[in-house]
């Protein structure tokens, strides 16, 4: 693994530490951290196995540093997101709506990384990569719903954080999937990638 790369990791696990001290809802900041405790080591494995390039990884860092802190605060009182509600005068917070947009912008070249390499066409890889931003986001959505009415009902919204929003579930997946489709639209700078991870 390259020394830039060890080097945003070690940035990101000090950014986690900060943001598990003294968490707004101490549970729900657990429920929010399992699946970074189960991924994080799989995204090492991944990036010794794959060869992230540095950006790819700047972009995990960026969004996972986003998760940490919507996991301190909970995403639907992210305090430094309020001066934006009210500047703009939006009824929620819409910090969560953000995160999920950047989840599907971001982390989509991870994805592409690895896909690139059992793809026979740039096209089928984007095609592919992008199905899969759809299917995750999806799957988080029905996961998070499951974990609150299965092993913590008491948490309800501070963990789902749909203030109010009865579609609040959809238009996060959709969001993800507006983030994904920008990258295809940067065609040409996936056309450099392919050539250089094949």
């Amino acid at each position: 693994m390259e020394k830039s790369h060890k080097i945003i990791y070690g940035i990101y696990i000090l950014i986690w530490i900060i943001m598990a001290i003294n968490p707004k809802y101490p549970e729900d900041w657990l429920l929010e951290n399992i699946l970074v405790f189960l991924f994080f080591p799989f995204v090492l494995w991944l990036d010794i196995k794959y060869k992230y390039t540095l950006l790819s990884i700047i972009f995990l860092l960026i969004f996972a540093s986003l998760h940490s802190l919507g996991s301190h605060f909970t995403y639907a009182q992210m305090e430094y997101f309020n001066f934006i509600t009210q500047l703009f005068g939006f009824e929620r917070n819409h910090f969560d709506r953000v995160v999920h947009f950047l989840f599907g912008l971001l982390v989509f070249r991870s994805l592409f990384e690895i896909i690139v390499v059992y793809s026979n066409s740039l096209k089928s890889a984007l095609f592919f990569t992008f199905s899969m931003i759809v299917c995750i986001a999806t799957i988080y959505e029905l996961l998070e719903w499951l974990a609150v009415v299965t092993f913590y009902p008491e948490l309800g919204m501070a963990f789902l954080g749909t203030q109010g929003d009865i579609w609040d579930a959809h238009k996060d997946t959709l969001l993800a999937c507006i983030g994904a489709f920008i990258n295809i639209m940067f065609y040409r700078s996936y056309k450099k990638l392919w050539s250089l991870k094949r």
